[in-house]
């Protein structure tokens, strides 16, 4: 639940980032930190989708 909730945040943080560098400024670490942003969002809502998938335990086929 950890690795969601800072995905969100991420997302919001790369949104806003984003969203100053094409408001005006156009400052050059606005677009980096947009870009970091993007990644660990990625990289956390994989790291959370991952944690989701196979919480069951395997049956093999000959059983």
């Amino acid at each position: 639940m950890l690795f969601a909730l800072l995905a969100l945040v991420s997302a919001i943080l790369a949104a806003f980032s984003f969203y100053k560098y094409v408001s005006g400024t156009g400052e050059t670490m606005y677009i980096a930190g947009a870009i970091i942003f993007v990644i660990l969002t990625v990289v956390l809502g994989g790291l959370f989708l991952s944690g989701r998938v196979n919480k069951n335990e395997e049956i093999h086929i000959t059983e």
